[in-house]
């Protein structure tokens, strides 16, 4: 990959921290709830320990995104490994209850502070642009998302402890060595952008509701793979198992398609018109279910959603960080993950109620609709190609 051969070596460690992370997070969050309940946790305390850790890894953006712009990324970095070490510890050791809450909720804002830390980091490397460089994290992620959930499988039957172990080890260990680094990548020059944005050179406050409403939006649409779309494939297939292999495909395509699909085949393309096409693949993905065709719709079905996702995600970022000085990096991108915050929970909220209120087709008209309107909606945004300075 040229992005990878042109990124520092802090960059390079970073992405492989970013690889790291991502697979063992995969290895035991799909097990977390049955282990709570193989311990004796009740049902609900179990669900709620799971929510909890996706509500801390996303709530506290805004704040994490300004500690990153106050402190610098690397004092952030060290606040979160020292919290997901803690937070696996106290998992680790079980105990009462609240315990539980603790290790959870470190687990969570640590992920948090480790996440925004990186990626501000990675979008100032120096020679590659924010685009190439969201790609290709979004490339390392997903191959956690990938094979660490096979991996964890593979371990489960030792002890979760074990894998626990394992998450505690490559946190110190990663943690050490991005912390022993001297210095930190030089920040690339801002990008010169055409006369198209606001004349005062910063974009208005109109501008940036629009893109924080697209970033509700991606996420309360993407969400429904967590809720609708499970009921609608078993419903479907009569298997279990069918929305598993959505998320396999989905995570396959995007490990092989997504840092060559936004370097090189919509390199030149600018940010409103990938978020307008994400979101018109997002109608497109949708409308496929109406055919109600079991496993040949299911299939289908998930490339234009990994389309989508490959598109609109890291523009999202992009946008922003391009919209924001220099000095506001981390806020910029906190915002975003407060958005995606927002959009996932009235997203799974609302989608289980449309489940239980529409009948047929219901739901996916409204999602198609959603879709639609989303597209249009990211044609509001300035058109700014970006030149290299």
């Amino acid at each position: 990959m040229t992005a990878w051969r042109e990124t520092s070596p802090d960059g390079r460690a970073l992405l492989v921290t970013v690889l790291l992370t991502g697979l063992t997070t995969f290895m035991f969050l799909p097990l977390l709830a049955i282990e709570l309940t193989g311990r004796g946790v009740a049902a609900g305390q179990a669900g709620f320990l799971v929510g909890l850790l996706a509500f801390s890894s996303q709530a506290f953006s805004l704040l994490t995104g300004f500690l990153v712009d106050r402190l610098g990324t690397r004092a952030v970095l060290g606040a979160g490994f020292a919290l997901r070490i803690a937070g696996y510890v106290l998992l680790g050791l079980g105990g009462h209850f609240a315990s539980l809450v603790a290790g959870v909720v470190g687990i969570g804002v640590g992920g948090s502070l480790l996440g925004l830390a990186i990626k501000t980091r990675l979008v100032s490397e120096d020679g590659v642009g924010p685009r190439a460089m969201l790609a290709l994290r979004s490339t390392f992620v997903n191959i956690g998302v990938v094979a660490g959930p096979a991996l964890g499988a593979a371990v489960y039957p030792l002890g979760f402890r074990y894998i626990l172990g394992a998450c505690v080890l490559s946190h110190l260990a990663l943690g050490v060595r991005l912390l022993l680094r001297a210095g930190r990548p030089a920040a690339r020059p801002r990008p010169v952008t055409e006369a198209a944005e606001p004349p005062d050179g910063r974009w208005g406050r109109a501008h940036w509701l629009t893109l924080l409403a697209l970033g509700v939006a991606y996420w309360a649409i993407y969400s429904q793979l967590n809720v609708v779309v499970p009921i609608a494939a078993l419903a479907m297939t009569g298997s279990t198992a069918a929305v598993a292999v959505v998320f396999t495909v989905n995570g396959v395509l995007v490990v092989l398609c997504q840092y060559a699909l936004l370097r090189h085949v919509f390199a030149r393309a600018a940010n409103r018109t990938l978020l307008a096409l994400g979101f018109l693949f997002f109608a497109c993905a949708y409308a496929v279910l109406l055919a109600h065709a079991g496993w040949y719709s299911l299939l289908v079905f998930a490339l234009p959603v990994t389309l989508a996702e490959m598109l609109i995600g890291p523009s999202l970022d992009e946008q922003a960080i391009r919209a924001s000085s220099v000095r506001r990096t981390g806020i910029a991108l906190g915002a975003m993950s407060a958005a995606g915050a927002v959009g996932s929970l009235a997203g799974a909220s609302l989608g289980g109620y449309l489940v239980q209120l529409l009948s047929g087709n219901g739901v996916w008209l409204v999602l198609i609709s959603v879709s639609a309107a989303a597209a249009v909606a990211s044609l509001l945004l300035p058109k700014a190609r970006v030149r290299h300075a």
